[in-house]
């Protein structure tokens, strides 16, 4: 059999336009009745299969990966899927359809992902519709270390049982390492689906979730991601602000060629960090070990100093742990913050407070099996991607804020961003993935307007998309509102953004910086001030984004942009909320909230 062709490293093109040659090529000379593939290069859905709609509500894109992944498998059992957002309800006919899945995040207390917001108002609505003939399952991505553990599915399922629908089977929920849980969930599905076939075979495409493809010639080529992180060299680690800051908000640059990962502007990075080897040690003096003592993890047997630094979360203590340590010393203080009713005082003594503070109260040492049971795998960081792929070719940026401080006595440090800005050169590496943004992008007309509100680190990703245009050409105007504490020691990308702003590529620069007058100005403050314009900009099409934090600055922001649209637009507050949803629907307002 002659060998597929392909296209060599040397030839003149970049790796995504190779990758897609290849794959190109592959099709036109496989084998005659062999499967078709979808252009993600999965086998395309069978084209007579039972219908089944499969909708989630994504913050950061980890329950849509879910939801392709899922999909994918009901391909090769006899369905054909479709994959939609939430708010996208409507096209799923949800009073006509028989069989629907929801996977779906949580974020803030309890609330919907952005891209699921208006399917719960709309199912929570008093007009909502009676749902007798749905058939559904829900799926929760969530995170124990929050007190309302995947609130928001919990919402969808409870409700559209109360609109009559049928669970197919009772709601998963998963906590942060998610992946074991939602492939048992999943397993047990199939049959309350109908489904009476076993997964076809893959013919060899695919291997151990995609890890692997057939490359070249059949030769298999190496595909990172958050199972597989590549292991990346740091560039560059450089402090933004300056002398006078109370900040330490680092920029970092990351090579990630020979890694074949891509990624576009509004993408997040994903970052397997490493625990401080103090806090190790601490933990390790706590238990009375060395460090040397083998431990099993997974499938690995590995000293426990090595399980500590690097597969175990050793911030919140868990509540199992905590329960243990109730059983251990009856008569302490936390057996009694663990009764239901003081559950507001258990969250208040948390606060600030990691494994190594609920160590110190055992009455009885742990063995070291004994502690690792009851902590919770070390979860990647997402850290959104402060540069453009085409102005940067090879690397990736980020702007981190480095987490420290004091608290109970002790130094305390944030996991992932001192593991960047202290320990990961000596590390030699920096295991990352991409994690593409399920919406979060420039406006794909770059003649289209553009208003970014970014406070401090909510920069990054801004930043990321004006290089995109300026790389690109774009026409469109840009309109960027940043904050921070002080701008002599705070303006991140100070050069780079007032360069922008002098050429007019960046048509409006508004600052806001909080701690030059007596009277704290922030972004939202620069929005109400600029009613006006800000209104005129949204008529004419324009495109509004949301980074930062999303338990003040975002929630404030979002009721500056009603104001806004109620004084300047000449709306009623229930016709600003109508305009601010129409805006989400059209996609038009994005928020990369955190």
């Amino acid at each position: 059999m002659n060998s597929v062709p392909f296209i060599p490293e040397n030839a003149p093109f970049s790796t995504e336009q190779r990758a897609w040659l290849n794959g190109f090529l592959a099709g036109l000379h496989a084998p005659v009745g062999s499967a078709p593939l979808a252009a993600n290069g999965t086998a395309a859905p069978t084209p007579n299969g039972e219908p089944l709609f499969i909708l989630f509500g994504s913050q950061t894109g980890s329950a849509e990966g879910l939801a392709k992944k899922i999909a994918k498998e009901s391909s090769t059992r006899g369905f054909t899927p479709k994959i939609l957002p939430l708010n996208d309800f409507a096209s799923a006919q949800l009073t006509a359809t028989s069989k629907v899945l929801i996977i779906s995040s949580t974020w803030g207390d309890g609330e919907p992902p952005d891209n699921a917001v208006n399917f719960w108002n709309w199912i929570n609505a008093e007009t909502a519709p009676r749902l007798e003939n749905l058939n559904f399952a829900v799926l929760g991505l969530g995170d124990k270390n929050y007190s309302d553990f995947c609130g928001a599915s919990k919402k969808f399922d409870e409700r559209l049982v109360a609109l009559g629908a049928k669970r197919l089977q009772p709601r998963g929920e998963c906590d942060v390492d998610y992946e074991a849980v939602a492939k048992t969930w999943v397993a047990g599905l199939w049959d309350k689906l109908g489904s009476n076939s076993a997964p076809s075979p893959t013919n060899g495409n695919t291997t151990d979730e995609n890890h692997t493809v057939n490359g070249a010639g059949g030769t298999p080529a190496l595909l990172y991601d958050k199972a597989h992180p590549f292991p990346a060299r740091l560039l560059t680690n450089r402090l933004l602000n300056q002398p006078g800051s109370g900040k330490e908000v680092r920029h970092f640059e990351i090579a990630l060629g020979g890694s074949g990962l891509a990624y576009e502007a509004g993408d997040a990075l994903g970052v397997i960090p490493e625990n401080c080897p103090e806090l190790v040690a601490q933990i390790l003096a706590a238990l009375k070990a060395t460090g040397d003592e083998p431990v099993r993890v997974d499938d690995l047997v590995l000293p426990l100093r090595v399980a500590l630094t690097q597969k175990f979360d050793l911030g919140k203590p868990p509540m199992e742990l905590l329960a243990e340590l109730a059983q251990r010393s009856p008569a302490s203080k936390l057996t009694a913050l663990l009764q239901p009713e003081r559950a507001a005082d258990l969250k208040n003594w948390l606060y600030g407070r990691d494994v190594l503070d609920a160590l110190l109260l055992s009455a009885k040492p742990f063995t070291s099996a004994e502690l690792i049971s009851f902590l919770r795998k070390l979860a990647p960081r997402l850290y959104s991607i402060s540069s453009s792929p085409k102005a940067h070719p090879g690397e990736v940026h980020l702007t981190v804020g480095a987490v420290r401080y004091e608290s109970h006595g002790r130094k305390r440090k944030g996991v992932a961003s001192t593991f960047l800005a202290d320990h990961a050169a000596k590390a030699g590496a920096v295991k990352v993935f991409v994690q593409p943004s399920h919406g979060f992008k420039p406006p794909p007309n770059g003649d289209v307007p553009m208003i970014m509100v970014g406070p401090g680190t909510g920069i990054a990703p801004f930043r990321a998309f004006l290089e995109e245009r300026a790389a690109a050409g774009a026409k469109g105007k840009n309109w960027l509102f940043f904050g921070d504490q002080k701008r002599s020691a705070d303006f991140l990308y100070e050069e780079q953004l007032t360069a922008w702003q002098k050429s007019n590529f960046l048509t409006r620069l508004n600052l806001a910086f909080s701690r030059d007058q007596a009277q704290k100005i922030y972004v939202q403050t620069r929005m109400t001030e600029n009613a006006a314009e800000l209104w005129a900009w949204l008529e004419a099409g324009a495109h509004f984004y949301v980074c930062g934090d999303a338990s003040r600055m975002a929630k404030d922001v979002d009721a500056a942009l009603h104001q806004v649209i109620e004084t300047a637009g000449g709306k009623s507050a229930d016709e600003a909320k109508a305009y601010v949803a129409k805006l989400k629907s059209d996609k038009r307002y994005q928020r990369d909230v955190y």
